[in-house]
């Protein structure tokens, strides 16, 4: 039996952010495989972390900067190694490779980081986009030093090869992996009259969120609680702070609701999701939540990058704040323009993010690349020419720290 270590930046938290539902996704697809399946993190476990035991996951916590790291990747002696984000590369990617140099070599990008601090970088200055910021020059080195790099977006998936050239052989389009909820379950969906309020939800951690909350109370909330009196704004998210609670103003209809136990089966609860999201990057997880729960939403463009199709949407996109509020009004009150969504969810649903439609080829492309890995290194030279470069920077910086931490 192979065995898979997965290196992560923090223990998987599902229930806090889409990043840990991501993680726990791929978890359970190697261990459904068959394969021996170790996590390993240097982070603190948290009350919420997934309880991997469930899936026979073992865990380990290793040091950072230490030489035990080697010692117990040496004696794990794993088949496939998969870092969490390419800051996880950068730290173990040179161990890995000195001393499990046979082990095929995954990144799981979440999405691309470099993308996410330019268009937060832009609308913070209110100027166009800079792609190429320090950011992009450390996680696309990343890139091309990994045998495999695995990216959640398609928009992503083009940048990538068509602006800076990254070999396609290196890279994996692999979604959100999302069982399509059966008649059963739908039936089950509390129905349009049942439901009431508008719902946002997103680990306030994640700066994208953090916006988005603030351009709901000032700027969406105030023109729609005037034209849906009946209606509230509910907020949803783990890590929230002192200056989100601020916001909390029940007068003004206006919720701050903390942490949700399930983010699904909360939202199931609402009638439309808002997500005016202004930056950030990768596929949006609370809108898959809203299509596994039967709930419309309205969101910017931004949002629904790489997840609609063919002008298809289960809701609507708008950008402009009036267009906005007044789709906002319009799916909150029509009955039959919200299940019209409803139906346009499960069938994007259905046809993009169908976990069975990826696995089988993605494990094909696992077992093609281990029987050939020489060969593929071979081709992207570049890359070998990246571990030779950060064998004199980055290895000999956590040597540094270690002696030091020895002192």
């Amino acid at each position: 039996m192979q065995t898979v270590l997965f290196i992560g930046l923090v223990w998987p938290e599902p229930k806090s952010s889409a990043a840990g539902t991501r993680m726990v996704q791929l978890l359970e697809l190697f261990s459904g495989a068959g394969y021996n399946v170790v996590f390993a993190s240097a982070a603190s476990k948290t009350a919420y972390s997934h309880p991997l035991y469930e899936q026979h996951i073992t865990d380990v916590n290793i040091q950072l900067n230490d030489s035990s790291f080697d010692v117990f990747i040496t004696e794990l002696n794993p088949a496939i190694v998969l870092f969490d984000r390419f800051v996880i590369e950068e730290q173990y990617g040179w161990r890995v490779r000195q001393f499990a140099p046979q082990a095929l070599t995954i990144l799981d990008t979440e999405d691309l980081h470099f993308l996410r601090a330019a268009r937060q970088e832009a609308q913070k200055k209110q100027q166009t986009v800079d792609l190429y910021n320090p950011t992009a020059k450390r996680e696309i080195a990343s890139l091309l030093r990994t045998d495999l790099s695995l990216i959640i977006s398609r928009e992503e998936m083009k940048l990538l090869q068509e602006t800076f050239h990254i070999p396609e052989a290196l890279l994996y389009y692999l979604p959100f992996l999302e069982q399509v909820p059966d008649a059963t379950a739908q039936n089950a969906w509390p129905t349009f009259a049942s439901r009431s309020n508008f719902i946002f939800i997103g680990n306030f951690l994640h700066e994208p969120n953090w916006h988005t909350v603030q351009v709901l109370k000032k700027e969406v909330w105030p023109p729609l609680k005037d034209k849906l009196p009946e209606a509230e704004m509910h907020i949803y998210g783990a890590y929230a702070s002192e200056k989100v609670y601020q916001l909390h103003q029940p007068k003004d209809r206006f919720f701050i609701k903390d942490r949700a136990a399930d983010a699904r089966q909360t939202m199931a609860n609402y009638r439309v999701l808002l997500a005016p999201i202004a930056f950030g990057a990768g596929a949006k997880g609370k809108i898959i939540d809203a299509m596994q729960t039967g709930t419309p939403n309205v969101c910017s463009s931004l949002a629904a990058e790489s997840m609609h199709q063919d002008a298809r949407w289960n809701g609507f996109i708008a950008d402009e704040l009036t267009d906005f509020v007044e789709k906002a009004v319009c799916l909150y009150r029509d009955h039959a323009l919200w299940i019209a969504a409803q139906q346009t969810g499960l069938a994007l649903l259905r046809e993009n993010y169908q976990a069975a439609d990826f696995i089988a080829p993605f494990l094909a492309k696992i077992l093609h690349l281990q029987s050939r890995l020489a060969a593929h290194r071979r081709a992207n030279f570049i890359g070998e020419i990246l571990h030779s470069q950060q064998l004199s920077s980055t290895k000999y910086m956590a040597l540094w720290i270690a002696e030091k931490n020895k002192k």
